[in-house]
């Protein structure tokens, strides 16, 4: 089992930067890939941007350029530059966990979600 602590986040001005960091606790060897996920009240929570254990990283088109997700083990940070009103959504920490028995199936773990809002 593991834990999600996620801080920073709040409030930005747009064109202007946030950060968000992720921590990790429990049964860390057994996870695989991090993220962060972001929802906005009635529309399905996307994927922002993963990276796996060897640092390969992947981000939705929407923020490519302007986001920068990095790891340190079992921690994440989320560096957030440019910020655009757009970007206004709660974030959500994952971690996804190996199953460590047959069929040994991957699950995810959730942070509790950090409210981030963009002033135009």
């Amino acid at each position: 089992q593991v834990e999600l602590a996620e801080s920073g986040g709040g409030l930005g001005q747009s064109g202007g930067s946030l950060r968000l960091s992720c921590t990790a606790s429990g049964d860390l060897v057994f996870i695989t890939l991090m993220g962060w996920y972001r929802q906005v009240p009635g529309k399905q929570r996307e994927l922002v941007a993963t990276i796996s254990k060897e640092g390969t990283t992947n981000y939705v088109d929407s923020v490519k350029g302007r986001f920068t997700i990095s790891r340190d083990k079992y921690s994440i940070d989320l560096r957030m530059n440019n910020l655009k009103p757009e970007d206004t959504a709660v974030y959500y920490c994952n971690a996804r966990w190996l199953i460590p028995q047959p069929p040994f199936q991957l699950t995810d773990f959730w942070g509790q979600g950090t409210q981030v809002t963009v002033s135009s």
